[in-house]
């Protein structure tokens, strides 16, 4: 037996010899490849997993001087994915959701394709709908083709630090029955989704730091989380449930559930083949440019009108917005009297003191909790509000002169749906 000090000594010369050879980077579920692949971790002991390539599919064990894997306690097994199931699977799962039309069903399924591909960031699905809808139970049919069955749903971490833990330790991040987003949840859930770093210091050290750098899938259910900030709702993708006709029992459902995985799994990795492999113009009016020409392939695979759905639930995320915002409902409010094409300049002093007139309207009513205060936070609003109102015709800008900063509303002649999404993409 090795004392504790001959143990330490054989663990640091062992890193020093690690020191002297290239760094290898580690994946977690799925992983960029050569040639333009990408690969997923299926799980196993045996180390098989499914290398994806437009031109196909298949099972190997990958060269650990392309892929090397990390697996944590969230990294669960799953099947081996069936082969020629000419896209059955697709229709399997769909059945045993409870998805409100077709247009929410090729969101889920573009959402599925994303989180196949290691370079694109995809929006994080938002699964609504009335009590009894199954948000949670579809939810983990989500998560579980890519996670696995022990993949499920969990609480929101109370913090910043215990968020990243979770995010690091799996591919797909999936938070149950959230009632409210607060101002540092929504910017977190934000850089999750597009991707940032956090750096903390190493445990026992002084000097030393600890860098994670983290972009993942996420998923969330919930019925109504309030207030969405405008720069969180253009990262969302709403998927609405209905309420069943008919109730199963779990173990009923679960029991379909994983007969059919493979078969799920199967027809998603065919369905991923074919939309690599297809052309198609990358849109460039919308904040999520990569899921954007995703939804565009799918259409030229499919032809199921994913790119049209993802524009209409961005326009339906800036109503919400609009709805819950009483600064954003008013800046529409004074916008409507101002002639097609007109533009208004004022320092956001001015403007703060306009906007509560307008607000406060003949009957000078109070203004309400949270309304702005200062110019500088009034400016501060609107820069956050520029996309959600410029998606409705209504352009803010900035600029500065030697007499000071100003702040410019424009009001956008009649434009197609299409035309104001540009906008608010700019």
């Amino acid at each position: 037996m090795f004392n504790g000090t001959a143990l330490k000594e054989a663990l640091d010369l062992i890193e020093a010899l690690a020191l002297t050879e290239d760094v290898q980077p580690t994946h977690i579920r799925v992983a960029p490849g050569f040639d333009g692949a990408a690969w997923l971790d299926l799980g196993r002991d045996d180390g098989k997993s499914v290398r994806i390539h437009p031109t196909g599919w298949d099972i190997r064990t990958p060269d650990p001087r392309e892929v090397c894997w990390r697996r944590t306690q969230l990294t669960g097994e799953l099947p081996l994915p069936a082969k020629d199931t000419d896209g059955k699977g697709i229709d399997l799962l769909l059945r045993l959701c409870n998805f409100a039309g077709a247009e929410t069903e090729c969101l889920a399924i573009a959402w599925l394709v994303g989180c196949l591909e290691p370079s694109v960031p995809v929006p994080a699905p938002f699964l609504t709908g009335p009590q009894g809808a199954g948000k949670s139970t579809g939810g983990r049919m989500l998560v579980r083709i890519i996670e696995g069955m022990s993949g499920d749903l969990r609480r929101a971490p109370k913090d910043e630090e215990n968020m990243i833990t979770a995010v690091a330790a799996g591919w797909v991040t999936a938070l149950d029955n959230l009632s409210h987003l607060s101002p540092d949840l929504s910017d977190l859930m934000c850089c999750i989704v597009t991707g940032a770093e956090s750096i903390k210091r190493a445990l026992f050290t002084d000097g030393d730091v600890v860098r994670s750098r983290y972009r993942r899938p996420m998923l969330l259910t919930g019925i109504d989380v309030g207030v969405i900030r405008p720069d969180l709702a253009e990262r969302l993708l709403p998927l609405r449930l209905v309420r069943p006709r008919v109730r199963r029992t779990e173990a009923e459902l679960w029991a379909e559930y994983a007969e059919i995985l493979p078969v799920v799994l199967g027809s998603l990795l065919d369905l991923t083949v074919k939309v690599r492999a297809a052309q198609a113009e990358t849109p460039t009016d919308l904040r999520m440019a990569d899921f954007a020409h995703l939804c565009a392939q799918l259409d030229a695979a499919t032809g199921l009108g994913a790119l049209a759905a993802y524009r209409a639930s961005l326009d339906d995320l800036n109503d919400d917005v609009i709805e819950g915002d009483l600064l954003a409902q008013t800046v529409l409010q004074h916008a409507a009297d101002m002639n097609a094409g007109a533009e208004q300049q004022m320092t956001s002093t001015q403007w703060l003191h306009c906007l509560s007139g307008v607000y406060a309207g003949d009957d000078l009513r109070p203004l309400p909790k949270g309304w702005p205060t200062t110019g500088k936070v009034l400016s501060d609003r609107l820069k956050r509000l520029q996309p959600t109102l410029a998606a409705r015709g209504v352009l803010i800008d900035f600029g500065r002169t030697r007499e000071g900063r100003y702040t410019v509303m424009t009001r956008q002649p009649a434009a197609s749906a299409h035309e104001q999404q540009r906008f608010a993409g700019s």
